[in-house]
């Protein structure tokens, strides 16, 4: 299992990630000098944290990506809530969460959005239940991958963090297809075989702790985490929600949850 390391939040959040990463030997550690950095935020909604990814913690990653030289840095998301213009509706979200506010720094961030590109099919190698799944070439273009998942419960998939947000990697079809499943669990971590990220840094300085993901009870643990591992991250994500009394995840081992109990089973860290 991977190493996780967990920080209070300062009022500072940039220097607060920075000391962080730096357990992990620090971002350069991760980064080259021109590499193009993917970073995978949570925007299915417009809600205020930690429905979706604070923007000053998106923006101090990305400022903490260009200053270990990454050359590029692409803010990639698919909302899922639409039936119809996906990409408009992904559109909608980030202009309302102020993310595109994020062009206008230098250096500044691509905001990609995935359903104005090219998609192309993998095969899921050891699956059971999701054998193929469309994701965008973008994946496989890019040098690094670097996960910002919230910390919250998800009234279907129990939990959502670092293995959940991969599900924003699907096709959007697909990925309403899968919540309406009874195998969510299973199609989460197995979406995760597709690809293996280089970094994992959580925000937990809010969670909640029943609901979700869009509206749920709220809690402020104050905490930051960071892991090369999305299983080890989403474990201890899911122990900071049961610190609190009347959580939805109560009597639970981590360990046991669906996804995270297929994601070990599949040899996903």
């Amino acid at each position: 299992m991977r190493r996780v390391f967990i920080h209070k939040a300062e009022v500072d959040i940039k220097s607060s990630v920075k000391r962080l990463v730096l357990e992990l030997g620090g971002l350069d550690k991760f980064i080259r000098p021109g590499d193009t950095v993917l970073l995978k935020p949570n925007y299915n909604t417009a809600d205020a944290p930690p429905a979706s990814t604070a923007l000053d913690f998106l923006q101090a990653s990305v400022q903490l990506c260009f200053e270990a030289q990454a050359s590029r840095v692409i803010v990639g998301e698919s909302s899922t809530l639409s039936l119809a213009d996906h990409a408009l509706f992904t559109k909608k979200i980030l202009c309302r969460t102020c993310v595109y506010d994020l062009e206008k720094s230098y250096p500044a961030p691509e905001i990609y959005v995935f359903d104005d590109h090219e998609w192309v099919t993998k095969t899921i190698p050891g699956a059971r239940y999701l054998k193929k799944v469309a994701v965008p070439s973008l994946l496989d273009q890019v040098d690094k991958i670097i996960l910002l998942p919230c910390c919250k419960t998800h009234l279907i998939a129990q939990y959502t963090g670092a293995l959940k947000l991969v599900v924003g990697f699907m096709k959007p079809g697909e990925r309403i297809r899968m919540h309406m499943s009874q195998k969510v669990a299973e199609y989460v971590a197995e979406m995760n075989a597709v690809y293996r990220p280089d970094l994992v840094i959580m925000d937990a300085r809010r969670c909640f702790i029943n609901g979700g993901p869009s509206e749920g009870e709220l809690r402020e643990p104050g905490l930051i985490l960071a892991s090369e591992g999305r299983v080890a991250i989403d474990i201890e994500g899911v122990k900071i929600i049961q610190s609190f009394a009347g959580n939805s995840l109560a009597g639970i081992k981590p360990e046991e949850l669906g996804q995270i109990r297929h994601a070990i089973e599949m040899g996903i860290e």
